[in-house]
């Protein structure tokens, strides 16, 4: 079944994406996430993307394995699959723009260094506290010689304009948050995972994220980094994470958690989907059409199934 034929989209319709790291093979929380990324996309007339976020770590045959897994639930997207490390250009353009503006400074802080310096009043945990925001001359050039020492380059990071930006949030609602000065480009040369999504969701014309509420405190960072860019900012629908019997979000720590783990167990991907599916409030799904079919994105107001977490309770 074509899925994109319940749906088609416009040329105006705008995208939705699932962007995974292969750092290892997806978990059934992960999985659930892609779901309701694909299911909102197509239920939206949006069309629907894949991007592989690998500038980080990287296990070999991960990225392999995670495709095979979607395209067995049911999943299809639009295009090629689109791998982050290949995006450089662009990412280095985008804080090119950022340079020309004033909009970057060098930050020659360890990471040891931000987690003990004391953070600014209302700042949330782990913010940068603008340590070497307006350094002079001498400081700078103090710096650089350290980071030469030390054997790395100075991380860029944006110059933030506010100290907060709101975002919508089909799910939390109007949600204001903290923006500092993020990383832009670290220490090590590697692009910083705020930019590069914030750039290649725009180069893909997605204007819906849907991904795990673990990431929401990002949401109004990167929303204010693609209006300092011109980009623009994309509607969020951040859904509840999988967790497990204690409350802790689901891990390889928990046992057969995987795809591939729960099929070597005797479970099909029809029951598997049927799990999913019941944590949506959805029983006797046995497909991602089912879901696709069945599921109303309005459900994701709060105190529907779908707005709390999942509790995983697998047998072994």
């Amino acid at each position: 079944m074509d899925t994109r034929s319940l749906s088609p989209p416009s040329p105006s319709a705008g995208a939705g994406r699932y962007a995974p790291s292969p750092s290892g093979d997806l978990h059934l929380g992960n999985l659930r996430t892609a779901i309701l990324a694909w299911a909102l996309a197509r239920r939206t007339g949006r069309s629907f993307h894949l991007r592989v976020e690998d500038l980080d770590r990287v296990q070999e045959g991960s990225e392999q394995r995670q495709l095979a897994d979607l395209a067995a639930l049911g999943l299809d997207w639009d295009g090629e699959v689109v791998r982050q490390s290949d995006r450089g250009v662009a990412h280095d353009a985008a804080i090119d723009r950022l340079v020309d503006r004033g909009l970057v400074f060098e930050c020659y802080c360890t990471r040891r260094e931000i987690q003990d310096a004391p953070s600014a009043p209302h700042a949330p945990p782990g913010a940068y506290p603008g340590t070497c925001r307006d350094l002079t001359s001498t400081q700078r050039t103090a710096g650089r010689a350290r980071m030469r020492q030390l054997q790395r380059e100075p991380a860029l990071r944006l110059r933030a304009e506010v100290p907060e930006w709101t975002v919508e949030d089909l799910w939390a609602g109007t949600v204001t948050g903290a923006v500092d000065d993020l990383v832009l480009r670290r220490g090590d040369g590697v692009v910083a995972y705020n930019l590069a999504v914030v750039v290649d969701d725009a180069a893909a014309g997605v204007d819906q994220v849907t991904r795990a509420d673990d990431l929401l405190s990002s949401a109004p960072r990167q929303a204010h980094l693609a209006h300092l860019l011109g980009l623009p900012e994309p509607g969020y629908a951040h859904v509840p994470l999988a967790v497990n019997t204690a409350g802790a979000r689901l891990a390889k720590r928990d046992g057969a958690v995987t795809l591939r783990e729960r099929r070597e167990r005797g479970e099909s991907v029809a029951e598997i989907v049927g799990r999913i599916g019941d944590s949506l409030g959805l029983p006797d799904c046995r497909t991602a059409a089912d879901v696709l079919e069945r599921w109303e994105p309005a459900s994701l107001s709060p105190g529907s199934p779908a707005s709390e977490p999942w509790v995983v309770d697998l047998p072994t």
